[in-house]
This record gives structure tokens, sequence and C-alpha cells, in this order.
């Protein structure tokens, strides 16, 4: 294998998912291969977080994950599964509360159940000293509504997969928080708004996600014969964020890597 050149985390995977059942293994090897030499694990019910942990536990120091219930699941969210988050908050592996949010889009959940759990999972956050890894779509005033009532109490987030709109933008960063960026930078049609705000964000807030499997780079040449997003593809994300910030790639690996490190603890054996 070649030498990898950056060293890079993908603070978004969905590597429980049933799309990496028959090749996780090789799919972890291949992305290490080429310098993603850390990945988060997404949690999005409190079922696939107790999955997460334990994938995680069978590759320690390289693989880390959230614990939280997605605006999807909203109306699943119980008594019971506020307990068994409290608890998965306390394992190392985990490193953030979520994923979490709002999503008034499809509405799997209804709006006030969504917001319900919501509030749950900012008060586990507070409870846990941990970052919030934050899902939204169609419900960003509503959102960053409840962020700035929780702020005083919040230990920071990341807006994970942003695609919004210059307002947006500003308002999570006013909220001290990190901004995703997957491959929708790579869509030049969807992400032709994104293409142009990726440089206003601050350096010190970036971070490189790949939400795979979803997500997968338009413009990857060749076009792999799967539809499946890799976490390899990582790299591929990095070139075309320092590609449209004008800066080096391998400067722009090793700060997004300072960025993850500070918000996530990596180099810390525990929250």
């Amino acid at each position: 294998m070649n030498k990898a050149h950056f060293s890079l985390t993908d603070i978004g995977i969905n590597l429980t998912d049933s799309a990496f059942d028959a090749d996780r293994e090789t799919v972890i090897q291949e992305a290490e291969a080429v310098g993603v030499k850390r990945m988060l694990i997404t949690g999005t019910t409190a079922a696939s977080s107790e999955q997460a942990i334990s994938l995680c536990r069978q590759y320690p120091d390289q693989l880390f994950c959230t614990a939280g219930v997605h605006p999807h699941y909203s109306k699943e969210f119980t008594s019971t599964t506020r307990e068994t988050l409290t608890d998965l908050l306390k394992q190392p592996e985990v490193r953030a509360v979520g994923e979490t949010g709002l999503d008034f889009n499809r509405n799997f959940s209804p709006p006030e159940q969504q917001i319900r759990a919501f509030e749950q999972q900012l008060e586990l956050a507070a409870e846990s000293g941990l970052p919030l890894f934050l899902h939204e779509r169609d419900a960003h005033s509503r959102q960053v509504e409840m962020l700035r009532d929780a702020r005083d109490q919040l230990y920071g987030g990341v807006a994970h997969c942003f695609t919004g709109n210059r307002e947006e933008l500003y308002h999570y960063l006013d909220l001290d928080l990190y901004i995703g960026i997957t491959g929708w930078i790579c869509d030049e049609r969807r992400g032709s708004e994104l293409l142009r705000l990726v440089k206003e964000i601050p350096a010190d807030r970036l971070m490189l996600e790949t939400d795979a499997p979803y997500l997968l780079p338009r413009d990857l040449k060749p076009r792999p014969k799967s539809r499946r997003n890799l976490p390899l593809y990582l790299t591929h994300i990095l070139e075309q964020v320092a590609r449209q910030r004008d800066c080096d790639p391998q400067q722009l690996a090793q700060q997004t890597e300072i960025n993850c490190e500070r918000l996530f603890r990596f180099n810390q054996t525990d929250t």
C-alpha cells in the first residue's frame, strides 16, 4: 500500500449500516491506507448507538462514535431511551450526543415529538459534558432558537453535513459551532452555494466527513460502479475544499485534525 499522505478523521460515517456488512473490515483498512486514521460512527437510535460502541471496541483508538436519536426516530424516544442514552454517553468510545436535531422536511416523526426529543438530548449533552452532533433540515429557525436557549449549558458541537445558506452558516458560527462538510461540495448543481460559502468558514471551525454510505461525491473520476460512498473518499472531499479555499490540502488536513481533537477530545482516554 502507498504511504498515507494525509492524516484525517471522518467525523460522520454510518459504519453500522447494512451496506457495509459484507466488507466492513476492508472498508476500514482501505480508508486507513489513504490516511483516514479515525472515524466517528454516527448513532441514530439507542440500538444503533449500542452497535456503534460494540464496533468501536473492535478497533480501539481508530473508531469512536456518537450516541443519540435522529429526529426521524423521535417518536420512539421514551424515558427508557433517555436512561439508555445516559449510560451510553458514559462509555469512553462515545464522543458526542447525536445525531440529534430537527427535520421538518419529511416529518417521519411529528414536529412536537422532534422538539421534545431534541430538548431531552440537549439536557443529556449538558449533563454529560459532551458536544452535540447536529442534524437539521427545513427547521433552522427553531433549531437555532433551542440551541441559543441552551447555549450556556452546552459544550459545543458540530453542524453535521452543512448544506445551508450564508445566514444559516453564520447563525451556527455565532453559536461557536463547528461546520461539517461532506461530498455535497462535490456536486456543482446542488452544492453551488456551498462551494461559494466554504471559503468563509474559519479554518478553526471546519471539519470533514463522508456521511458514507450516503452522499457519494458526484465528481469522482473514474466514476465508481457502486453508488455506495466510502470513507476513503474523504481525501477527495479534502482536496475539493482546499481548492475552493485556495489553500494547501496538507495544511487543511492538519487544521481539521486539530479541530477534531479539540472538540471530540480524541487525545484523551475518557470524556
